[in-house]
C-alpha cells in the first residue's frame, strides 16, 4: 500500500514518528506483499527540520514526486497555521489528493489542504488549540474540535500530535481489521481508543483578556456565586443588563447561551477540584453548584466524553497542591486561570 507522508521545515516530529511507527509495526505482522511503502517528500531534496531539532531524510521533494498514493498524509507543525504555502505547493498537494483514494492531515497539518482547496464543506478536527483558528480561516468548513479523528468519505484528520497515532491505528484497522490494530497498539503501549475527546486536554472555557466585557463580567459573578442556583434573570440583573438584552448580547460575544456557559464554568471548576484535590464525587458537584453527583456525571460526560471518576484517575496529578475544598461556593479563585484549565 503506497503511503505518502508530506513534511516539511519546522514539522512536528511527533506527527511524522508516529504515523511511521505505526505502520512500520504493521508492516512487521503483514505478509510483505501487504507494507505500507512509505514515502516522505518534503518541501526540498534531502532533509527537513523539525521543529524540535530533529532532522528527517527525506525521499524525494514535492516538485519530483511522480508516484501515485494509495494514502496522502500531510503533517502537521507549530508554524501551520500562520503559514502561506506556496502556490505551486497547494496546486501539487490539491492534484495528488485527487488521484489518492484516502487523504488527510495529522494536527494543523490540515490548514495546508485547507490551502489547498481540499475541504470546503467537509467535516474535519484539528489540535484543540487551532480550531476555532482553522474555521475562522476557513467557514465553509464543519470544524469538530473535540474529536480525536474524523472521517469524512475519503478524508482523515485529527486532533493534535499524538492524535496522529489513533488516526493511523483507524486506518490500519480500516485496512486490516481491528485485531492487528489492535496488536500494534499493545505494541506502542497506547489505547486502540482513546476515552474522551480532546476537550479533557484543553482549556475548555476561554474568555479573553478584556475584564470590562460582558462575558467577563458574567464569567466573575458565576465564579463568585458558582455553588448557587444560578438564573438568567440573576445574572442579568448582577451586570446590569435587561433579560432581552442579556441573552442577546451575550449569545453573540460568547457564541454559546448563558445557560450553556454556566455550565462550562461549573465543569472547569470540577475539573479543577478532581485534579487537585480528593474530595468525594458528591462534594466536588456541591462545591460547583451541581444539583447531585449524578447529574455532574452525565453533564461531564456529555461534555468531556468522559467520567469524572476516569478524568480524576487520568489526570490527578500525585505531587500537586491540594486545594483545601472550602464551603459551597466559596472556593480558592484562581481565575483566570480557572477559565482557561
Amino acid at each position: 500500500m503506497k503511503t505518502t507522508l508530506v513534511v516539511f521545515d519546522g514539522v512536528q516530529a511527533l506527527d511524522v514518528a508516529g504515523p511511521l511507527d505505526v505502520f512500520t509495526e504493521a508492516n512487521l505482522l503483514l505478509p510483505k506483499k501487504d507494507h505500507y511503502q512509505i514515502t516522505l517528500v518534503g518541501e526540498r531534496p534531502d532533509s527537513v527540520i523539525c521543529s524540535s531539532g530533529i532532522e528527517f531524510k527525506v525521499h524525494c521533494d514535492y516538485p519530483n514526486f511522480h508516484g501515485e498514493s494509495d494514502l496522502l498524509l500531510v503533517a502537521g507543525g507549530p508554524r501551520l497555521p500562520e503559514y502561506r504555502p506556496d502556490p505551486a505547493f497547494s496546486s501539487w498537494l490539491h492534484e495528488e489528493a485527487q488521484h489518492t483514494a484516502r487523504f488527510g492531515a495529522v494536527c494543523n497539518g490540515v490548514f495546508l489542504l485547507g490551502h489547498a482547496g481540499l475541504l470546503a464543506d467537509r467535516e474535519v478536527t484539528t489540535h484543540w488549540d487551532h480550531a476555532a483558528r482553522l474555521a475562522r480561516q476557513f467557514p465553509d468548513l464543519n470544524v469538530r474540535p473535540d474529536k480525536i479523528f474524523v472521517r469524512d468519505g475519503n478524508l482523515f484528520t485529527c486532533g493534535g500530535v499524538t492524535a496522529g497515532i489513533d488516526l493511523c491505528l483507524a486506518l490500519v484497522a480500516e485496512d486490516w481489521g481491528r485485531e492487528l490494530a489492535l496488536k500494534i497498539a499493545k505494541r506502542l503501549i497506547v489505547y486502540i481508543r482513546r476515552d474522551g475527546g480532546q476537550s479533557q486536554y484543553s482549556p475548555y472555557l476561554a474568555v479573553g483578556p478584556d475584564e470590562d466585557s460582558l462575558v467577563a463580567k458574567v464569567l466573575k459573578y458565576v465564579t463568585d456565586h458558582i455553588g448557587d442556583a444560578l438564573t438568567i434573570e440573576g445574572i442579568a440583573d448582577a451586570v446590569g443588563v435587561s433579560r432581552r438584552t442579556f441573552s442577546r448580547a451575550f449569545a453573540k460575544h460568547a457564541q454559546v447561551t448563558p445557560a450553556v456557559f454556566v455550565e462550562q464554568v461549573r465543569i472547569d471548576f470540577a475539573r479543577k477540584l478532581l485534579e487537585e484535590t480528593d474530595v468525594p464525587l458528591k462534594t466536588v458537584a456541591f462545591r460547583c453548584g451541581f444539583h447531585n453527583a449524578t447529574q455532574m456525571r452525565m453533564i461531564f460526560s456529555r461534555q468531556l466524553d468522559i467520567t469524572p471518576r476516569l478524568y480524576r484517575e487520568r489526570f490527578r496529578a500525585e505531587d500537586a497542591p491540594k486545594l483545601p475544598a472550602g464551603p459551597r461556593g466559596k472556593m480558592p479563585r484562581p481565575l483566570p486561570d480557572t477559565a482557561r484549565h
